[in-house]
């Protein structure tokens, strides 16, 4: 299925067609979805064979945002502090240094806590540990039980781990039960409830793990059309395209404030700012405005968002990481092709 609406983008018809067909390209990977939404209208929408806009997609770390997203709706609730320490029960014993840690640096990447996101060979990288293996049943002890290898706030180490822990603080702020069950059932309530029946995501799916803890660093999954409305109501400002409130304004302002370790990352968002030295490029800074910002995720997943082109972009699929240097180029030809608003 293809797509490409007439409309008042300030895009050229044929030069995006153009644009498309380069995330699409075979050197990229596999493209699977597309969506490109303007001015809160999807101008263009492209599928791989076998894949509709009914589709489910994986949305591995693009599920980051997501939580932040929720850790931000428990703040503003009263149910939780940015700045005062993270309330991770193990850690508050006396003595324990990781009782420092706030829920800031969690966000930010930069908890101190030691952890090593990939390796090789994968499976003795910290992520697939907690994920697939020992850590599997119960992601948050595995995470929480990790020792310091900084000081809290001193060094960016990107961390599915850090989402996991709260994931679970998040889960904490909803019941004090510890049964499975019930800790799953407050956190797919609240989810549902307060963030994806309020922005049309009918497609939405958490998993969650065997003591009932969101799998909050890469495990929800939902169709392209509800990951870019998910993108437009952090365009938005934190509202959703109704006007309902999700999130307080300030909130999504500070995910989308660089990090004091990373300028590149904000509070579980990407932005489009360069890295220190010797940091992997992530987006485009410098052939995109500096105010885009992305959810991203492993093997290529994109949820692309510049306020000042009102323009939302979804890109889901499977890419290596030789092909995701190819598709971040496209997607930087693609993001080009409309102008910046004053």
């Amino acid at each position: 299925m293809a797509s490409l609406a007439d409309g008042e983008t300030g895009a050229s018809r044929e030069g995006l067609a153009r644009a498309i067909d380069g995330v699409f390209a075979d050197d990229v990977g596999e493209t699977r979805a597309l969506i490109v939404m303007h001015d809160g209208k999807i101008v263009a929408e492209r599928y791989a064979d076998g894949y509709t806009p009914e589709t489910r997609h994986v949305g591995w770390s693009m599920t980051k945002t997501v939580t932040g997203v929720v850790i931000g709706m428990l703040i503003a609730d009263g149910s939780l502090a940015l700045d005062e320490p993270a309330p991770v029960p193990r850690w508050q014993r006396v003595g324990d240094p990781r009782g420092e840690i706030t829920v800031r640096q969690l966000l930010q990447m930069r908890s101190g806590l030691r952890h090593v996101e990939t390796g090789e060979p994968a499976y003795d990288a910290d992520t697939p540990q907690m994920l697939l293996l020992q850590g599997r049943d119960d992601m948050a002890h595995f995470a929480e039980t990790q020792p310091l290898s900084a000081a809290p706030g001193e060094e960016f180490v990107y961390s599915t781990a850090s989402s996991v822990i709260l994931a679970d603080i998040a889960t904490r702020a909803l019941t004090e039960s510890d049964r499975p069950a019930t800790r799953r059932a407050a956190m797919d309530g609240y989810l549902h409830e307060r963030l994806f029946e309020l922005l049309a995501m009918d497609s939405a799916v958490a998993e969650f793990d065997a003591h009932g803890t969101l799998v909050g660093g890469s495990m929800i999954h939902a169709t392209a059309r509800d990951w870019a409305k998910f993108g437009e109501m952090l365009r938005g400002g934190g509202a959703s395209p109704s006007g309902v409130r999700i999130v307080p304004q300030g909130w999504v302002r500070f995910m989308r404030t660089s990090s004091p370790a990373d300028p590149a990352y904000g509070a579980h968002l990407w932005l489009n700012k360069p890295r220190p030295e010797g940091r992997e490029r992530v987006l485009f800074p410098g052939s995109a405005p500096e105010s885009t910002f992305a959810m991203l995720g492993f093997r290529g997943q994109y949820t692309l968002v510049s306020p000042s082109q009102k323009l939302t972009i979804v890109r889901l699929g499977n890419s290596n990481e030789e092909e995701q240097d190819l598709l971040r180029e496209a997607m930087a030809n693609l993001v080009s092709r409309f102008p910046t608003g004053q």
